[in-house]
């Protein structure tokens, strides 16, 4: 996907965010693990932008990084006296740039790659209208500025909802603030908007009047409502995050996957999850989560920076942390935690076991209550369990250490040396058994309660 003329993207992200009642700044927080505004850039790249102007009040410090890692800008407006102020603070950041501009929100972070290429599409339509805005029909249009537009879309009058008159106020289609226009008329129309409202503030909307004072026409394409939610609060937050985990789980159906219920499975910005695979309910997907085919991932597990490959089975209530890599037909089971280890084709860890820094080849079996002790309070050392091993229940291998191929280690073992291939490590006292000595300890200690 590509736009056909270049394009410059302005998102802007100046709002003070004060309902958010939050350090972080509004638009880094997250939708399914990632910033909005990551969300909202990742799209803008897919059509390829000439630039990508990000502009920012105060919190400067904190949006910087992520826009300059995507190769944006970041400008700043230091008093917020408007949307139309706003993005005219990205002016002599393009330079001269000849070309459409999209006017994008941080706080809005839904929006498809689709609905923009519309916009830049219908501004380069025959017609040439000057400004194309995108409207949107919510189920409540509250404070939402209106847009009065004929049959063909083109706008009659765009009102900002505090100088609405009740009959505007009845008008269901809503102004989303999205619009785009050719950047050598854009500019001008921004330095004739005037601050004379109910608000005293510029109106980025206002360009589409001024141009129809100029005898140039602008137009509304319309989107879902859905995709128009931005972001002012925690609760906006939450039901935004609520519609994105919507879409993906149907998605994932889509695709081939069973969920076995749905609304309790929740999915990061970047999971793969392969056909015939099943999900059941309560799981969580982090960042970085890459599932094969035909996998079976069972109630209340969590799983986060993993791969897990085909046919493997996980769960309940595990525990896949960054670093862990799941083999074919394998199995993490039930209070398993699994973290920067490899569990080669086949190998098992059933129960209760934690299982870091550590490679497991093919077919091992840990027991249950196995622990890599991988820790030493300083540095991080690695475990190594060759193909075939059978690890006793209970037993804690301290690492750097490596237990060979085929070998087996007797329950309860504390291991602390390297265990050769094939052979059986027994690391605990011989047990003793002292005939009678229950019965005479029963006996003392009744006969202590006496009286």
């Amino acid at each position: 996907m590509r736009a056909a003329r270049p394009f410059a993207a302005v998102i802007l992200a100046a709002g003070k965010g004060t309902r958010m009642k939050s350090d972080l700044h509004k638009v880094l927080h997250p939708i399914a693990g990632r910033a909005m505004l990551d969300h909202l850039l990742g799209v803008v790249d897919r059509l390829q932008p000439a630039h990508k102007i990000v502009v920012v009040g105060s919190g400067r410090e904190q949006v910087e990084h992520l826009v300059s890692a995507r190769g944006g800008k970041v400008v700043v407006q230091d008093r917020q006296l408007g949307t139309a102020h706003a993005v005219r603070q990205a002016q002599s950041a393009l330079g001269g740039f000849e070309g459409d501009v999209l006017v994008l929100y941080g706080d809005t972070p839904l929006v498809e790659a689709e609905t923009m290429s519309h916009m830049l599409e219908r501004l380069n339509a025959p017609d040439a209208p000057a400004v194309v805005v995108v409207g949107f029909r919510p189920e409540d249009a509250g404070a939402y500025g209106r847009i009065i537009a004929g049959p063909d879309g083109t706008i009659e009058k765009m009102v900002e909802f505090k100088d609405a008159s009740p009959e505007e106020r009845a008008i269901d289609l809503c102004n989303s603030g999205l619009l785009a226009a050719k950047s050598e008329q854009l500019f001008g129309l921004l330095a004739r908007v005037g601050n004379n409202n109910a608000a005293g503030e510029y109106y980025l909307p206002d360009i589409v009047m001024l141009a129809r004072e100029s005898d140039r026409a602008s137009v509304v394409i319309e989107a879902q409502p859905w995709e128009m939610a931005g972001v002012n609060s925690r609760a906006e937050l939450a039901l935004v995050e609520a519609e994105w985990q919507r879409r993906r789980r149907l998605k994932a159906m889509a695709d081939g996957v069973t969920l076995v219920a749905p609304e309790t499975v929740w999915f990061a910005h970047d999971t793969e999850i392969g056909r015939d695979s099943v999900v059941e309910p309560h799981v969580v997907f982090g960042p970085g989560v890459r599932i094969g085919e035909c996998v079976t991932i069972r109630a209340f597990s969590h799983i986060e920076g993993a791969t897990v490959e085909r046919n493997a089975e996980i769960g309940p209530y595990a525990r896949l942390r960054a670093g862990a890599e799941i083999g074919e037909n394998a199995k993490v089971g039930n209070f398993v935690e699994v973290k920067k280890a490899k569990l080669g084709a086949g190998a098992k860890a059933n129960h209760l076991s934690y299982i870091g820094d550590a490679e497991i080849g093919a077919r091992a079996n840990i027991g249950a209550g196995t622990i890599t002790c991988n820790y030493d309070g300083f540095g991080k050392y690695k475990t190594v369990i060759g193909e075939g091993a059978f690890i006793g229940s209970n037993s804690a291998l301290v690492a750097p250490v490596t237990i060979g191929a085929g070998a087996i280690v007797g329950a309860g073992a504390v291991v602390t040396k390297d265990v050769g291939d094939d052979a059986l490590a027994l690391v605990r006292p011989p047990q003793r058994e002292l005939q009678g000595w229950a019965a005479k300890f029963r006996e003392q200690k009744s006969a202590a309660k006496k009286p």
